[in-house]
């Protein structure tokens, strides 16, 4: 066994993140700005709000979470999703900051851990900004286009770095793009949200040519810079390797947003299959009591009692369910506090819960894999979805390669002013399209498919 001052002398000179650097309110683009602003909004909620009254936060309720946006039976869309995990993350945020305090009490930083309830919702209510329409089979579709597809032929213009993003196209990639680039017409810094905001929405904080075979990476070429910047004011830890490429450690806070972002996708999508009848009530009931010992499912029974309608007793379930792993995983945060900080913490939060949690989550998601995610409707939409993408790339990406032809004049005047589509070099063409294709709605794009091919074209006799 090791002696106590050998761990402690361990302890001392491991490197760790700090709170006092990881909580920052420096607004990117706008360093050398400092408006202090009377009022009790922080920086950290104007971000919130700043998201929330923005034009890509309104467009995530036209853009699928899993199922075929809703009909006669309301199911989940991006926006609701994303509103869902702000409050979940919140919550476990909340519960992580009053433990954090007390046991840094001393210390003269102490109270910036008030911020973390604040920037943990800012940065759950924009994780989902940068996904195409159709779900995620919207990010495969952009990336196959240039790994399998038309888009293949571009590979020998493009740096390697350049076209790793192409063919990894990775929603939270296009997120810290979509918050950091500077569109044309809009201000330095993009949506000039806070360092420690925009670190907490990088899940993957490293670049591209370093993506693992689920296509998952931080940043794209374009903003490896910039992300660089904000991971070095925040004291972030780099991982450097012999490949010269760019890695850090996660901030702290990815692991509640990504937490609440896994809690929430997976207990309400097992909500949704059963409103749309995918799942049985007697299928679901099990399912969900599964994640409680017997003293407490006894309980529950007994608060189900009070109800007759099906939906009820489910909505209860998952409340019941949500408060579970919010203050499971809170704790699981608290206890591997050092790990995280020293970059050390190995998988998710989820991963590392007790295992009646872990052991209920784990069959949470077998059965959606089962039952949901290859359901009739949910693959239609993915079939449709990739479809529709291809075409648009594939007629956007050839406007912009050669602007000078007639039909291509006539496709670009319809590409919104802010999208660089005449940028001076071939990537910043193809990214501008790309940016214009992400940020569609899945109700814009089948309009826009439909229209260039004739489809909603209307003739008067």
């Amino acid at each position: 066994m090791r002696n106590f001052a050998t761990m402690m002398e361990a302890d001392i000179h491991a490197p760790a993140m700090r709170w006092d650097k990881l909580i920052c309110d420096t607004r990117f683009g706008l360093e050398d700005y400092n408006d202090n602003k009377p009022g009790s909004r922080s920086d950290f909620q104007r971000d919130y709000d700043r998201l929330v009254f923005s034009s890509p936060f309104r467009r995530l309720q036209n853009k699928t979470q899993v199922f075929p946006l809703p009909g006669s039976i309301f199911v989940h869309n991006r926006l609701t999703h994303s509103v869902e995990v702000a409050c979940v993350g919140r919550s476990m945020a909340t519960e992580v900051s009053i433990a954090l305090k007390q046991k840094h009490a001393v210390e003269p930083w102490v109270h910036k851990l008030d911020a973390l309830g604040e920037i943990v919702a800012a940065a759950c209510l924009a994780h989902d900004l940068g996904n195409p329409p159709f779900g995620h089979s919207g990010e495969k579709a952009i990336a196959t286009f240039f790994s399998e597809g038309p888009g293949k032929e571009l590979q020998s213009e493009l740096t390697p770095g350049q076209w790793a993003d192409l063919t990894n196209f990775e929603g939270n990639a296009n997120t810290f793009r979509l918050l950091t680039h500077r569109f044309n017409g809009r201000r330095p810094g993009g949506f000039a949200m806070t360092y420690s905001t925009l670190a907490s929405i990088v899940k993957y904080p490293y670049e591209s040519r370093l993506a693992t075979h689920k296509n998952k990476f931080g940043f794209f070429t374009s903003e490896a810079a910039d992300f660089s910047r904000v991971a070095d004011t925040l004291g972030m830890l780099p991982r450097p390797g012999d490949d010269g490429a760019i890695r850090y450690a996660r901030h702290p806070l990815v692991y509640l947003v990504e937490a609440a972002d896994d809690i929430c996708y997976e207990v309400m999508d097992i909500e949704d299959a059963h409103k749309l009848g995918l799942l049985a009530t007697d299928e679901v009931i099990p399912l969900l009591l599964s994640f409680f010992p017997p003293e407490r499912v006894a309980h529950i029974h007994r608060s189900m009692a009070r109800v007759d309608d099906p939906n009820e007793k489910i909505s209860y379930l998952r409340s019941c369910v949500i408060g579970t792993l919010v203050n499971a995983c809170a704790d699981t945060f608290i206890a591997n506090e050092r790990k995280i900080l020293e970059g050390t913490f190995e998988g998710t939060l989820i991963s590392h819960l007790p295992d009646i949690e872990r052991q209920g989550y784990a069959s949470c998601n077998e059965l959606s894999w089962q039952k949901i995610y290859h359901s009739p409707d949910v693959v239609d939409i993915e079939l449709a979805g990739t479809t529709i993408i291809s075409d648009l790339l594939q007629r956007l990406v050839k406007a912009v390669r050669y602007p000078g032809l007639n039909y291509s004049k006539l496709l670009l005047s319809k590409v919104p002013q802010q999208y660089e589509v005449a940028a001076p070099t071939l990537f910043g063409k193809i990214q501008a399209v790309v940016d214009h294709v992400s940020g569609m709605t899945d109700v814009y794009a089948l309009d826009l498919y439909r229209r260039l091919n004739g489809l909603s074209l209307k003739i008067n006799n």
